[in-house]
């Protein structure tokens, strides 16, 4: 059975206070709940009999099986599926000696959550393992961000850090210089730009870009170009769709390579 407080812990969770609290995060729909089920330890699922009949074993700390408007009383969707799960969030350390041999997206203050889960399901789908974010970019188990994951957290690690503390480990003059890419519009033409095969990719944030003290790291700056370059265009690109074009992009050169 459902009970008050159930619902009461359920829906706090939209709130970034009570996901630091307690640990966990919301995640809501048919395919997202079955894509995380296998990667993370799920403390509560609450769902209809028509769910659970699609699915095989599953593992779970407290099942509760939904009656007739459990799941809209609990959940934050508009239009509520028929599964929503309670999951622990997990715990990953940074190896800069694993990043060295990656590609790597840096996000430096993005702040739309729409913006940040297209970024991650871009990433699982150029198979970029890896996202570094700085502080003040929005909670990754944001519920908005989660939807808009689409499932690729199971895959694609997040972690957040002081970029300056971070990059700083790769400026080991013994090293060779490692590569900290950036957007620009004053930066290199993308397309005629040798692309390494690991390094950083940085994007900032929606309005500003990326921020001074981040953009003193960055080695190689580069630029989507807008065609033809004559035409009149529009001032920016969205930065979830900027992402998807530069990661496509190395990905292509590296796919040439026979990488």
């Amino acid at each position: 059975m459902l009970n008050k407080n159930k619902i009461k812990w359920i829906r706090s969770l939209e709130y970034k206070k009570f996901r630091k609290e307690t640990g966990c995060f919301l995640a809501e729909g048919n395919k997202l709940v079955s894509d995380m089920l296998p990667y993370f330890e799920c403390e509560f699922l609450l769902s209809e009999s028509s769910w659970l009949a699609t699915q095989g074993d599953i593992h779970v700390k407290e099942h509760v099986m939904a009656e007739e408007g459990d799941i809209s009383r609990a959940s934050l969707l508009r239009t509520p599926q028929n599964v929503l799960a309670v999951f622990k969030q997990p715990v990953y350390e940074l190896d800069s000696a694993d990043l060295k041999t990656k590609l790597t997206l840096v996000l430096d203050g993005i702040q739309d959550p729409g913006n940040f889960g297209t970024i991650i399901r871009m990433a699982d789908w150029f198979g970029i393992e890896n996202v570094v974010c700085s502080p003040d970019t929005v909670d990754v188990y944001n519920p908005k961000t989660m939807q808009a994951t689409m499932g690729a957290l199971a895959r694609v690690r997040t972690h957040y850090a002081n970029l300056t503390d971070f990059f700083n480990q790769f400026k080991n003059p013994d090293d060779l210089p490692f590569p900290i890419y950036g957007t620009f519009l004053e930066g290199e033409n993308l397309y005629n730009k040798k692309l390494s095969s690991t390094g950083f990719i940085v994007m900032g944030n929606e309005g500003n870009g990326i921020g001074s003290e981040t953009e003193s790291f960055i080695s190689q700056k580069i630029h989507i170009p807008n065609f033809p370059r004559d035409r009149e265009t529009s001032e920016s690109l969205n930065v979830a769709v900027a992402t998807a074009i530069v990661c496509a992009e190395f990905r292509r050169q590296q796919a040439c390579l026979g990488m």
